[in-house]
């Protein structure tokens, strides 16, 4: 048996990623890139059964500041989600979308916060916010599952209005807490 990382419970019983996905509607976003996370999952499936909305799976997530750039210079906007552990992938990307003034929105589930099983998880959680500031980033943070959809018009709204680029990052308490279960087949 394998053992995987699971949800052992919800940090809270409120549809926030419900919330925003109707917030990144209302702003036009048109694609969804990502690196398969589990705090970004109920966003990922609303996400892929949107015709509206082109979804891309990448391999890392430095590809979806690239992607991003894309879509805007092909007059779309696009949203990329990651985890905080990938966000070191992405320092040096961050330069071309503020040298260019391209709009950046990332939204990220954190790491190495709050009840954090896996110990390899702690030292980018901890960097994430600095990592994204060093590289001129906005960062937001969204600790409360009834302000989702203002943290995300706020930033979306700083991002394509103001090619500014924010990162939001999503605490890890409303995700859940995850522990380390065997795998049955």
């Amino acid at each position: 048996m394998d053992q995987i990382a699971v949800h052992q419970d919800n940090a809270t019983s409120r549809d926030w990623p419900v919330a925003i996905y109707r917030t990144l509607k209302d702003f036009g976003v048109a694609q969804l890139c990502y690196v398969p996370d589990a705090g970004h999952s109920k966003l990922i499936r609303l996400s892929h059964a949107d015709a509206d909305i082109k979804t891309t799976v990448l391999t890392t997530e430095e590809e979806g500041v690239a992607l991003a750039a894309g879509a805007w210079l092909g007059g779309d906007r696009a949203v990329l989600l990651m985890q905080s552990s990938g966000v070191g992938n992405c320092v040096n990307m961050l330069s071309l979308m503020a040298s260019c003034r391209f709009p950046l929105l990332t939204l990220v589930t954190m790491r190495g916060e709050w009840a954090e099983f896996n110990p390899w998880q702690i030292p980018m959680g901890k960097a994430t916010p600095q990592a994204f500031e060093i590289m001129g980033t906005t960062v937001l943070r969204l600790d409360d599952p009834d302000q989702a959809d203002e943290v995300i018009s706020a930033a979306a709204s700083l991002a394509y209005d103001g090619d500014q680029q924010v990162a939001v990052l999503i605490s890890q308490r409303m995700i859940g807490r995850k522990k380390w279960t065997r795998e049955t087949h």
